[in-house]
């Protein structure tokens, strides 16, 4: 929109009259699920480490502060040259300069979420640097222009037919074959190429050890390790909430994600990165760095209640079990991170002013919740977010934006009817016999009864005869 809110509320509608991609993501979602719940067959096993991983992530951020500056103290001491950035601005200037100085033309980046945020392959492109996703999900999206639309499987929302077409389009003397090892494998001779030419390999941190000052990358592709060992300088990026205290914390972590997020016991590499390459060895880059963001994460790490979003691990389960999400699929978030993690870290990043309707993008099920691999009350903190955005002066950027004064007055009428009995009786009564008589078309009405300006709902209708009348004739008497 002109003001920059996004409307999210169009973006699901566009998406609901799109029979094609529902299709997509209902068999997408419907075997992820399955696959997920095949991985826990032990409810106990599954509580126990679930509560282990949940402990990891607890204690990491009760010591946030102590473990950024070990992690620092340890990489630099293996190496790896540590940057940090107060803003995605900053971050993209570190990676501009680094790419600057060894003369890069060509990047190849592994899987990175930080770098969504970042909008960086924007930002190389607008610097003539060529950068290309070798994540097979992430070159597709690539090619085909768009946003990942899921955090695990950008292009989930696509089918093979869909890919096929693309490739046609876009790779030079492709086939038109909707088969999906030939798809696989022609992405593989370009990416192998680019590899081998690459001046800079990027990728993003899953867990990074403070103990150790060693980076952790799992990954299904072995895509992830030609980014980090390939090219001769590597560049990693985090949000600095993916610090963890002791390299015995990363088990735990590998032993949920990939069993939450795609369904397998566990995932194909799993990289552990201590520095660049040593005197005498035959591989790995002559350059680590590590430039750690913040965008936001310290104001949202200030507050208690808040500050527990920041455990995710980025596993995307809460997605996959979200009815919201799994209806309208991440393009209709129009953001990184979309989902139910998604309608609480964006609005605390961005703001409430742009991004104040995420909260409210939910059916409150607690789905979410009850999947959630390391116990984030997502649920709780939506509705925190949902208040921030009506009162002002809060915790939350932009608090208050969507404060309104007719919705305030509407609520201290409710409160004082509320709280007067001869109120209450009064207000119901006039409800049981004249509500029903208003228009569809009264603005307090409008959204229950229409959409996209055509009259599809019911419009909500009020019993004849209030609950204390009923309670009458039935003899119990008002308390």
């Amino acid at each position: 929109m002109a003001d920059g809110t996004v409307d999210f509320a169009a973006a699901s509608r566009a998406a609901l009259q799109d029979p094609q991609l529902r299709g997509n993501f209902r068999r997408a979602m419907d075997g992820l699920m399955g696959k997920r719940a095949a991985q826990f067959p032990d409810a106990a096993e599954w509580r126990g480490v679930r509560e282990l991983a949940a402990a990891v992530r607890l204690r990491a951020l009760a010591k946030l502060p102590e473990l950024l500056e070990r992690l620092e103290e340890n990489c630099s001491r293996n190496g790896i040259t540590v940057h940090w950035a107060a803003t995605t601005a900053e971050a993209n200037a570190i990676a501009l300069d680094i790419l600057r100085k060894v003369d890069a033309k060509l990047v190849v980046k592994g899987k990175s979420m930080v770098t969504e945020e970042m909008h960086l392959n924007a930002v190389l492109e607008d610097h003539g640097i060529e950068v290309l996703e070798s994540d097979l999900g992430e070159y597709i999206v690539q090619l085909d222009g768009t946003m990942p639309s899921h955090i695990i499987m950008p292009a989930i929302h696509l089918n093979t037919k869909q890919i096929a077409h693309l490739f046609k389009r876009k790779i030079k003397d492709a086939e038109s074959r909707e088969d999906a090892a030939y798809l696989t494998d022609l992405a593989r001779r370009v990416l192998r190429a680019k590899f081998l030419a690459a001046d800079v390999g990027m990728s993003g941190v899953n867990a990074a050890v403070a103990e150790t000052g060693t980076l952790c990358l799992i990954e299904n592709e072995g895509n992830g390790r030609m980014c980090t060992t390939v090219p001769p300088v590597h560049i990693a990026f985090m949000g600095l909430e993916k610090v963890v205290e002791k390299l015995e914390d990363v088990p735990p972590v590998i032993s949920l994600l990939p069993r939450s997020a795609t369904g397998q016991p566990i995932t194909t590499y799993v990289n552990m990165i201590s520095g660049p390459r040593k005197s005498g060895e035959k591989d790995g880059p002559r350059e680590v760095h590590l430039v750690i963001l913040d965008n936001g994460r310290s104001s949202i790490y200030a507050d208690p209640e808040l500050r527990d979003t920041l455990r995710c691990i980025r596993c995307g389960a809460c997605m996959n079990h979200c009815p919201v999400y799994t209806k309208v699929g991440g393009h209709a978030y129009e953001a990184p991170y979309p989902g139910p993690i998604g309608k609480i870290l964006v609005p605390q990043i961005e703001g409430l002013e742009t991004r104040g309707a995420l909260p409210h993008a939910c059916t409150m099920c607690n789905a979410c919740v009850e999947i959630c691999p390391v116990k984030i009350p997502i649920v709780e903190i939506m509705g925190r977010l949902r208040v921030e955005a009506v009162r002002p002066g809060g915790a939350v950027k932009d608090g208050g934006a969507k404060a309104s004064r007719a919705e305030a007055m509407v609520w201290s009428g409710w409160a004082a009817m509320n709280a007067s009995p001869t109120a209450y009786r009064i207000a119901t009564l006039a409800m049981s016999r004249l509500g029903n008589a208003a228009p569809s078309s009264l603005p307090l009405l409008k959204d229950w009864t229409r959409v996209d300006n055509e009259a599809v709902r019911s419009k909500p209708r009020f019993a004849t005869r209030t609950l204390h009348d009923l309670a009458r004739a039935k003899g119990i008497p008002d308390a």
